[in-house]
């Protein structure tokens, strides 16, 4: 079950000009919060790509080597290559 969590943030100047002009009623966002939690989604969307990338890359290197590089490994030390 997932937590509620409540985040005060203070904005000004400029980046508070930009803000306000995405949330009015020719914005994209009815208010603040609208605002935040789809930066917040975009943010996450936007990593898990970057990740998915970089799995499906060294997937292809791996993949793509010829059978005399690989080398076997067993989940320690599989896992020690990545702490």
């Amino acid at each position: 079950m997932s937590k509620n969590m409540v985040i005060n943030v203070r904005v000004g100047g400029t980046l508070s000009e930009f803000v306000s002009s995405n949330i009015s009623e020719t914005g994209s966002y009815e208010n603040v919060s609208e605002y935040v939690r789809d930066l917040i989604r975009k943010d996450k969307t936007n990593k898990d790509e970057v990740a998915f990338a970089t799995l499906k890359a060294e997937l292809q290197k791996a993949f793509s080597a010829p059978d005399s590089e690989y080398v076997e490994l067993s989940a320690d030390e599989i896992i020690a290559r990545h702490s």
